[in-house]
């Protein structure tokens, strides 16, 4: 049988440490003046769902090649970037996969990330995205770990759509089971993010909001987005952010809320009887890049300075040559400081145009 095979772009280049050393600062900016503040983890490339927008079947099935243990990142290497990283102003940590909860052992490394502090002597803001197949086992262990709270990712809760969403027959109880034992441990404030596709589960939108009003998980709805090139998307099936508004103002009155900073990607409306708030995530329709602090760690030690980048640097290949703390720091110090991405600004002009003929990275391969 013959295997699609995802191209990625060739990240293979060491990043350049040489000449005069980058010290951290915790002040580290790009060309747009964006410090660099948030870092989301990939710890596995494998999911038990196969969401059509993330990664469909047919893609990702089961003669797929995910990456050998061997390839990804050790704990111990994780724990060891994530410390330079804090000592270059991130402040937050997001584990993410593929489903983190899939990696062994995922406890022993939020302890190790729990221990680390920022330069003022902070604790960070540690946090896990999960589908909630496996919450409900792992909730407590996450808590005494030292997780701060999780992000869980539900589409519907029309149990035969949520199936068919995942693609894996996976009930709607189940992930519903573990938003409520993280909220029992203290995992929160927690938050659940809907990608709503027009023409799929935009149905679901009132019902969500109607089961998560008042539960004090705060529902998010993200429009759907042309990351990577195997979700097939089309803007006829994005939803703008806005219409979701609407819908749910209609039922259940809305009024906009500040933002709790810069850097956030969700616009906060309140309900106006006080009983919580929704999110909008607008990527395609209100882009936010000029506000992004964020980096991302692929599974086996890549790093990406965009959701949509088509390349990255390999800096497991750093740290497994020899590489010292300070040379580590430098390499990042520079790559931030050349980071000028920003497609969602551009999505629709002549250079992002030029962009999406090269292969982008896949979701699943850097999470969300």
């Amino acid at each position: 049988m013959s295997r699609r095979i995802i191209p990625l772009a060739d990240i293979s280049a060491i990043p350049d440490f040489s000449g005069v050393a980058s010290a951290p600062s915790g002040t580290l900016t790009d060309t747009l003046a964006r410090p660099l503040r948030d870092l989301r983890i990939s710890v596995t490339d494998r999911c038990n769902f196969r969401c059509v927008y993330c990664m469909p079947r047919e893609v990702f099935d089961k003669h797929y090649q995910f990456l050998p243990h061997a390839a990804l990142l050790s704990f111990e290497e994780i724990e060891r970037l994530a410390r330079v990283f804090v000592e270059h102003g991130v402040e937050k940590i997001r584990l993410t996969g593929g489903e983190p909860l899939l990696r062994k052992n995922i406890e022993y490394l939020i302890e190790r990330l729990a221990l680390l502090r920022t330069p003022e002597g902070r604790p960070l803001d540690l946090t896990l995205t999960t589908n909630g197949s496996l919450l409900a086992r792992k909730a407590r262990s996450l808590k005494d770990a030292g997780l701060s709270r999780v992000t869980v990712s539900l589409d519907a809760l029309d149990d035969a759509l949520f199936r068919r969403m995942n693609d894996a027959d996976f009930a709607v109880g189940d992930v519903l089971d573990g938003i409520e034992a993280a909220q029992a441990v203290g995992l929160a404030p927690l938050k659940v993010n809907m990608v709503v596709k027009r023409g799929t589960n935009d149905q679901e939108i009132v019902p969500m909001a109607r089961h998560f009003k008042g539960s004090g998980a705060t529902l998010r709805f993200i429009e759907y987005m042309d990351v990577g090139a195997s979700n097939g998307w089309n803007m006829s099936e994005v939803l703008p952010s806005a219409q979701v508004v609407e819908r749910i103002d209609v039922h259940f009155p809305l009024e906009p809320l500040e933002a709790h900073s810069a850097a956030e990607t969700a616009q906060r409306w309140g309900y106006r009887d006080g009983s919580g708030e929704i999110g909008v995530i607008s990527s395609v329709t209100r882009a936010f890049c000029g506000s992004c602090t964020r980096a991302r760690l692929s599974t086996e030690g890549k790093l990406y300075l965009c959701l949509f980048a088509i390349s990255g640097h390999d800096l497991r290949g750093l740290i497994r040559g020899g590489a010292s703390d300070e040379d580590v720091a430098t390499a990042i110090s520079r790559i931030w400081e050349a980071r000028g991405d920003r497609y969602s600004q551009l999505r629709g002009s002549a250079s992002a145009q030029a962009r999406d003929d090269a292969p982008r990275v896949e979701m699943s391969y850097i999470g969300g």
